[in-house]
C-alpha cells in the first residue's frame, strides 16, 4: 500500500485484533470468562500493547470475536478504559465449527478424530476454511469505520484473521500491521496458498526475534526494511521491586529457604513444563537436605497432566497455585519471594512473563526458545542464563548452581532490572510503535538489545 493509508494521523485509531478464532477458545482454559477478560483482565502481549500505544498518544479499540454474543456490542475494557468491541462470528463458521472434532486441528487426523464416513469426510475438507469464516467482515468493516481506525494491528500474521484484515485493510484503505508473539506455522492448506500474497500486502511486521525475522525473509521475501524489531512492553510502574521477606511470611516460606518460580499457562509441551518437573527433581535428589521450594502460578489446557507428573515422589517443595492470576497483587508475592526465575519453554514468540520476573528483580534461567537470546543477548550481564531447549539436566544444574548463591542471584537479580528499565519499559515501547505507524519501519535493537526510538 502507498500513499495516505501508510500514515496515521494524530487523531486515528488502532484497531488491535488478538489471534485465534474465538476469544473464548484463549479463555477458558485458564478459566476465565469474557466478562472477566472486559472487567479484569491486564497484562501479557494484548493488554501491554495497549498500554503502550496510550503512552505514545495513540488511541486503541480492541476488536475480538465471541460466539457468546449474536450482534455486535461495545464495552469498555476497565482497567484501561479501551473500548472492545465483541463481535459474533459468521453463521457459517458456526455451523462449520460444529463439524469439526478440533477446530484448531493442524492436520486431517486430529480435525476429524471420533468421526467416520461422510462426517470425517466433510470435516477433513472444513477445517481448511473455518479459520476464515470466523472473523466477520461487513461487521468489522462498519466498527473500523464507526471507530476511525486508521490502523490495524493483528497479533500474529501467521493466522487466518491476519489474512481477512489485509483484504479489509485493502479495501478500506487502512494499512494492516501484525506481530510475532509465537505463530510460525499454517493450520490449513488455504492459508497455505494466500499467505505469501497477504503477508507482502502488509504495511510493516513487528517481530523482537531475530531467528523469526529470518524466516520471514527467507520464506517470503519480505524485504527487510519493512520488518521492525520492537520488544513486547511492560509498564513498569505496575512492577516495583518488592518485599522478599514480606512475600515469603505470607507464604509461609524460611527466610533462608531456596525459591524458585514460574507463572504462566500450563501447557505441557510449549511451555516445557514437563521439563521443569524433571529438572526440579534433579535438584531435589542433589539436595535432600536443603528447604526447597518451586512456586507455580497458572493453569491451562494441561493441569491434570501437570498435575499426575507432580505426584512424583522425588518431587518436593512445589507450591501450585493453579488459577490464571488477573489480580497482579496475588501474583506479586510469588515473585518477591523468589531467589531465580525459571523459565522451560519450548517455543515462544517473545514471552512477557519472564520480563515481569526481571523487572521484579529476579535473574532468569531459561531455554532457548524463540526471543529469549534477545530478552538477554548478553547473558549475564543482562541478568541471564540461557541452556538448550528440552535439556532438563542442564536446566537442573544452572538453577540448582544460582539457588545455592544467594549473592549471585542478587547480582544477577538488579541486571535484569536493568536490562527492563532500559528495553521494555511501555513508553519506548510507545514510541517505536508510534514511529512504525507513521510510516518508519524497519528499525532495530542495538547490539545491547535495548531498543531505539522511532
Amino acid at each position: 500500500m502507498t500513499g495516505s493509508a501508510d500514515r496515521f494521523p494524530a487523531s486515528g485509531r488502532v484497531a488491535v485484533l488478538p489471534w485465534g478464532d474465538l476469544i473464548e477458545d484463549f479463555l477458558k482454559p485458564i478459566g476465565l470468562s469474557v466478562d472477566d477478560f472486559v472487567e479484569e483482565m491486564t497484562g501479557g502481549w494484548l493488554f501491554g500493547y495497549l498500554d503502550a500505544l496510550a503512552t505514545a498518544g495513540l488511541d486503541s479499540v480492541l476488536v475480538c470475536m465471541t460466539a457468546t454474543v449474536h450482534e455486535p456490542v461495545r464495552r469498555i475494557h476497565r482497567p484501561s478504559g479501551v473500548p472492545i468491541w465483541l463481535l459474533p462470528p459468521t453463521r457459517a463458521y458456526r455451523e462449520v465449527r460444529r463439524r469439526l472434532s478440533d477446530p484448531y486441528a493442524w492436520n486431517r487426523t486430529t480435525a476429524t478424530t471420533g468421526l467416520v464416513g461422510a462426517r470425517a469426510l466433510a470435516a477433513a475438507g472444513l477445517r481448511h476454511v473455518a479459520p476464515y469464516l470466523s472473523t466477520p467482515i461487513r461487521p468489522l468493516s462498519r466498527v473500523l469505520r464507526k471507530e476511525r481506525c486508521t490502523a490495524i494491528l493483528c497479533q500474529e500474521y501467521e493466522e487466518a484473521r491476519f489474512d481477512v484484515c489485509t483484504a479489509v485493510g485493502r479495501f478500506l484503505g487502512v494499512p494492516v500491521y501484525a506481530t510475532f508473539q509465537g505463530g510460525e506455522r499454517q493450520r490449513t492448506m488455504l492459508e497455505r496458498v494466500v499467505r505469501r500474497r497477504t503477508i507482502n500486502a502488509a504495511a510493516g511486521l513487528i517481530v523482537a526475534s531475530q531467528a523469526e525475522s529470518r524466516r520471514i525473509q527467507q520464506r517470503y521475501r519480505v524485504p527487510s526494511e519493512r520488518v521492525t524489531a520492537i520488544f513486547n512492553p511492560l509498564d513498569l510502574t505496575r512492577w516495583p521491586i518488592g518485599d522478599r521477606g514480606a512475600a515469603r511470611a505470607l507464604l509461609g516460606l524460611h527466610c533462608d529457604a531456596k525459591v524458585a518460580v514460574w507463572h504462566g499457562r500450563v501447557e505441557l509441551w510449549r511451555k516445557g513444563l514437563d521439563i521443569l518437573v524433571r529438572a526440579w527433581a534433579k535438584i531435589c535428589t542433589e539436595r535432600p537436605d536443603d528447604d526447597l521450594h518451586l512456586l507455580l502460578v497458572g493453569s491451562g489446557a494441561d493441569c491434570e497432566q501437570l498435575r499426575e507428573l507432580l505426584t512424583d515422589p522425588v518431587v518436593r517443595g512445589i507450591h501450585w497455585l493453579d488459577s490464571y492470576v488477573n489480580d497482579r497483587s496475588r501474583l506479586r508475592p510469588h515473585l518477591d519471594a523468589a531467589d531465580v526465575y525459571v523459565f522451560p519453554s519450548r517455543h515462544e514468540g517473545f514471552a512477557v512473563a519472564p520480563v515481569e520476573a526481571m523487572a521484579c528483580g529476579l535473574p532468569l534461567v531459561a531455554a532457548d526458545a524463540p526471543g529469549v537470546r534477545e530478552l538477554i543477548p548478553r547473558g549475564a550481564q543482562d541478568g541471564g542464563i540461557v541452556v538448550p531447549v528440552g535439556d532438563a539436566s542442564g536446566l537442573a544444574d544452572q538453577l540448582g548452581a544460582l539457588l545455592d548463591d544467594r549473592a549471585r542471584c542478587r547480582e544477577l537479580g538488579a541486571r535484569a532490572r536493568t536490562r527492563v528499565e532500559a528495553a521494555f519499559a511501555s513508553a519506548a515501547v510507545g514510541r517505536q510503535l508510534a514511529g512504525v505507524l507513521a510510516g518508519r519501519p524497519g528499525q532495530t535493537m542495538s547490539t545491547s538489545g535495548q531498543a531505539g526510538c522511532g
